[in-house]
């Protein structure tokens, strides 16, 4: 037998994931959540009391599986390039898994005039040991383990490398004729590719 109110709330979460990465938070209305889910406003008020609420639950959601991986990546032994390895190969695989949460995150960090969301963000985010990661870097620099580079540049430029092929897909389909297998076949592959590309790049000359 069907739990019609797990069954109901389940409909309402799946909705708003959805208004949220077309229309990010200030877009979405309570309303086309509503309207999605295929049930009225004062039962949707009923689950979730107001948009907030119901943005930080999809928030939390969609970051609960990835974050706890790449910390355990960040804040564990090894290498600095086997997690570069480990952190490619874990990132690229939530992305191929969830390919819309590369949009939906953009949207949360385009809603930083709301403080609320910018503050549940800021604090799911915080909790990556990103300064221990940032701290290795400069330690493998100093050796003389990997050439010369900003910390912030090497992570940037790794998010870059994982988040664009997400991010520019329909253009790249577009321009390229590849189909949706095709495409997902090359996103499995980049997995190895990207990390060899950046560790080449990060041999001291």
């Amino acid at each position: 037998m069907v739990d019609l109110e797990t069954s109901t709330e389940k409909r309402i979460l799946e909705a708003a994931r959805k208004i949220f990465i077309q229309k990010g938070f200030s877009g979405g209305r309570m309303q086309d959540i509503a309207n999605e889910a295929g049930i009225n406003k004062a039962l949707l008020h009923y689950y979730y009391r107001n948009k907030e609420t119901l943005f930080e639950v999809i928030l939390s959601d969609s970051l609960r599986n990835m974050l706890p991986r790449v910390s355990e990546i960040f804040d564990g032994e090894g290498s600095l390039q086997d997690k570069i390895r480990a952190f490619v190969n874990a990132y690229l695989s939530f992305m191929i898994e969830d390919p819309s949460l590369p949009l939906f995150i953009l949207n949360t960090l385009h809603s930083q005039s709301n403080r609320s969301i910018s503050s549940k963000f800021q604090e799911i985010v915080g909790q990556l040991p990103y300064g221990k990661f940032r701290d290795e870097i400069t330690a493998a620099v100093n050796k003389g383990v990997i050439r010369p580079i900003d910390p912030i540049q090497l992570i940037l430029n790794t998010l870059s490398l994982c988040l664009f092929p997400f991010l520019a897909k329909p253009a790249f389909l577009m321009v390229s004729h590849l189909s949706e297998a095709s495409y997902k076949q090359m996103l499995l592959k980049r997995k190895a590719d990207v990390a060899d590309f950046i560790i080449d790049a990060l041999r001291p000359e």
